[in-house]
């Protein structure tokens, strides 16, 4: 048996319809797309670039707070329809990870910075607290 194909890769734009359910038609549509896609057993793709526009765009044009913004990108990006960077789900359960000093877009980059075997280099010295980073100093 092959793999489910993976069909499309969502813009920030369809991701936030689907966040949001606004406004009510296009998020109507992006249902109805998701939909179609479960029932033909195929996959959808959200890059790690989708995800941090949609959380900056869901604090700084819908007002949201950023735990249920986390929340939200974690019930949506669950579900088994969904193709994301393998640690992703794992980061948007950490407990307090709303507050959390490295911040959700710091730790996606170490994330995406591991998983391509790199180390992380950064002026943010919260991010000592993650494995295999530099913290460049003045």
């Amino acid at each position: 048996m092959s793999p489910p194909e993976i069909r499309a890769a969502l813009d920030t734009s369809v991701v936030m319809r689907l966040l949001t359910g606004q406004p009510l038609d296009l998020a109507t549509v992006a249902r109805s797309y998701m939909a179609e896609t479960e029932r033909a057993g195929a996959k959808i793709f959200v890059s790690n670039l989708v995800i941090m526009e949609a959380y900056f765009a869901c604090q700084h044009h819908y007002g949201m707070p950023k735990d249920s913004i986390l929340d939200g990108l974690n019930n949506l990006l669950s579900l088994s329809t969904f193709v994301v960077h393998p640690n992703l789900i794992e980061l948007l359960t950490l407990p307090g990870l709303a507050s959390a000093k490295p911040g959700f877009l710091d730790r996606l980059i170490h994330a995406e910075a591991s998983t391509a075997r790199l180390p992380l280099v950064t002026f943010e010295k919260a991010a000592s607290r993650l494995t295999h980073t530099t913290i460049l100093k003045r």
